[in-house]
């Protein structure tokens, strides 16, 4: 944190603020930090044809209190006001971050008699043209909320805009309001395409510049007809603080690439990076994806306690600089296999952002070209970590060794200095390792040069966690390997006996020298799997451990239904009135992985959608042996009975429940596993 001068009270600064206020101008700007391989003279992008209004010619950058805070008493007017003063002091709003935005429940119940909105006055005791005031001062801009009903979607039931469109779009200018998001809720069933059409026009009667942020949850296809009305849609449901949630959304937003552009961008909802649900490795990913797909990036969670971590993330100048590239494209996705994903961006400057996304619970080689992300052919090529901050060599091939729901993010030129950086090395491991408690595994690791140039005087090495023991069974270590050529290292590893299952972090670390001299190292981290064998005969898996998990809301359950937040908040598993005593309830998206051990045969469960939801939720059930997909269901409702699944696992390692939303995004999507049993 940067160490200010002393400074008046915001009390004093607001006086100062409300004699100014007539003369007060607003010079806030995205500042879109250079970027690597950028043109010193960049050319200034032409407005879309397209742009509703010449606004948000980059993805709009902010803060959005609903993630955090949701109706609760903290959202207040000092919280908004703190909010603005740390994108100051934090150097955010030097990163690009300009709109500090208000959500639901900033409003009393009633109109006025005059059919005026009203702020809340105990959240806002001095009014929102005040807080818009001092917001303005810091060289930032306000948004507001409001929705396309008679009612907002706060469980009171706020003032919606229906019907009130003009008179409120001319209210919002005269607090001075910058931004509008417009909901969904109460909105009388008039169609959608004309509440969001009267409320543009009412905004652009007003003659201020207003970004219009239209949030009808993707119900009505938005992409497909919204970018002659506003500058950003909602593509999907509301996000929420879970891997689950977030990779759902990422994969419904991914495929609408051909709607973004210059003033009119897919909006798969605000970020989540910071609120707890996810760990920092999660985070990267979602801001990372975010990024690549062009997507407004509006932070979510409250800074005025979030991490250094946190503001690492969220900071982080050459990933924005994906994001605000003035091309406006969205990444498209050129291979997901397995759940080891490829996304590549254009970016102005012909460079390619590159996204080597793992989705799976273990770590993956994910690899690509650079001719398959677009690039022309080159003798070499450079290639930058956007989180490493480093730049190598490479002949063409991009490839790493990705961590358990990671992202490997990269930026990619042909470029004529490649020779003045090291070869790329890339370092991998063959297989997950999984280890039985006092018994030694054997995995073999790889150090390969990508590079145009050679690695010399390489040397590789693995450790793990205290008193486990790591031995070399082969070299470790070669004076050069040339383009394409591979170390390879076979390891002995021991867990020590009584080991708890679980996943141990290992590491496989490189030294090389480039043939100018420089000396690099290299880390890549690996999880280690404590596993114990499964049971003589097998049993029911809610019973076993899990090597992983992951759920679109809450915990995995065990025999009870999914609750959708804390452990141990479901209900009996119950499917088409059949109440199953022994399973596992999810919530899509959900992936659950099981330790087989080569020892099992068959799995068997009776699945659908939990009686708890009504008649709503779609979902289907998938089972995986080994990477190798053995059975599936097709789409299953509510109104459907139990169905029978079971997949022949023999042999496999390592098994695989997945539970999918069944296409039409994660709402009320409750999946059972009932009566799942392995045979062994």
């Amino acid at each position: 944190m940067r160490h200010l001068p002393s400074a008046p009270s915001r009390a004093s600064r607001r006086r100062i603020l409300g004699a100014l206020a007539a003369g007060l101008l607003c010079t806030a700007g995205a500042v879109v930090p250079a970027a690597a391989h950028t043109p010193a003279s960049a050319p200034a992008p032409a407005a879309d044809a397209r742009a509703a209004n010449g606004l948000a010619l980059t993805p709009p950058m902010g803060f959005n209190n609903w993630n955090s805070t949701h109706c609760r008493a903290e959202f207040n007017e000092e919280m908004v006001e703190g909010i603005a003063d740390i994108f100051v002091e934090k150097g955010l709003k030097d990163a690009g971050y300009e709109y500090v935005n208000l959500d639901d429940c900033w409003a009393v119940p009633q109109r006025t008699a005059e059919g005026k909105l009203e702020a809340d006055p105990v959240r806002f005791p001095h009014g929102i043209k005040a807080v818009a005031d001092y917001v303005h001062s810091k060289g930032l801009k306000l948004g507001i909320y409001t929705s396309a009903g008679t009612r907002t979607c706060d469980s009171v039931g706020l003032p919606g805009a229906l019907g009130h469109e003009f008179s409120d779009a001319r209210q919002f200018a005269d607090w001075g309001v910058d931004y509008l998001k417009y909901d969904n809720c109460n909105n009388q069933g008039v169609d959608a395409k004309e509440r969001y059409t009267t409320m543009r026009d009412a905004l652009a009667a007003t003659g201020r510049p207003i970004v219009y942020s239209i949030c009808e949850w993707g119900q009505n296809k938005p992409w497909e007809w919204a970018a002659e009305l506003g500058n950003l849609w909602r593509t999907t449901g509301d996000i929420n603080d879970s891997w689950g949630s977030m990779l759902s959304i990422m994969k419904h937003n991914l495929p609408l690439s051909a709607a973004a552009g210059p003033g009119h961008w897919n909006d798969p909802d605000m970020l989540e990076v910071g609120n707890g649900g996810m760990t920092d490795t999660e985070y990267r990913t979602h801001f990372s994806m975010w990024s690549v797909m062009a997507a407004p990036l509006l932070i979510g969670s409250d800074l005025r306690t979030a991490s250094r971590e946190t503001f690492d993330i969220l900071s982080n100048e050459e990933v924005i600089a994906v994001d605000q590239d003035p091309l406006g494209k969205q990444g498209e996705v050129l291979s997901s296999d397995g759940g080891r994903w490829v996304v590549a961006k254009e970016m102005e400057d012909g460079s390619r952002a590159v996204a080597l996304f793992n989705e799976t619970g273990s770590a993956q080689r994910i690899s690509t070209t650079a001719a398959a992300v677009g690039l022309p052919h080159a003798s070499g090529y450079t290639v930058r970590d956007l989180w490493d901050h480093t730049t190598r060599n490479t002949a063409g091939s991009l490839s790493a060794t990705v961590p358990a729901h990671g992202t490997v993010l990269l930026r990619v030129a042909a470029d004529r200095r490649w020779s003045a950086h090291p070869p790329a090395v890339e370092l991998a491991q063959e297989g997950s390792p999984l280890v039985e408690a006092g018994r030694t595994a054997s995995l073999t690791t790889e150090v390969t040069d990508l590079g145009r140039t050679p690695a010399l005087t390489v040397s590789a090495a693995l450790t793990g966690p205290s008193g486990w023991r790591v031995k070399a069974a082969s070299a470790t270590g070669t004076a050069a390997l040339p383009t394409g050529r591979a170390l390879r290292t076979r390891w002995q590893v021991t867990a020590p006996a009584g080991t708890a299952p679980g996943g141990y972090d290992l590491k496989l670390t490189a030294r090389y020298r480039s043939p100018t001299g420089e000396r690099v190292r290299s880390s890549v981290p690996f999880q280690a799997h404590v596993v114990v064998p499964p049971p003589a005969g097998g049993g029911y898996l809610s019973d076993l451990p899990q090597l992983s998990a992951s759920n679109g809301y809450g915990p995995v359950e065990k025999d009870t239904s999914n609750g959708e937040s804390a452990a141990g908040d479901g209900h009996p598993l119950t499917v088409g009135g059949q109440v199953y005593a022994k399973g596992l309830g999810v919530h899509a998206a959900s992936s659950v992985e099981f330790y087989a051990g080569g020892a099992c045969g068959s799995v068997t469960a009776q699945v659908g959608v939990d009686d708890e939801k009504g008649t709503k939720g779609s979902v289907a059930f998938e089972i995986w042996a080994d990477g190798t997909k053995a059975a599936s269901t097709g789409v299953l409702t509510n109104a459907m009975p139990p169905q029978p699944l079971s997949a022949d696992v023999t042999g496999a390692q390592v098994v695989r429940l997945v539970v999918t939303d069944g296409g039409d995004g994660i709402d009320s999507d409750h999946a059972d596993w009932g009566d799942l049993r392995m045979t062994c």
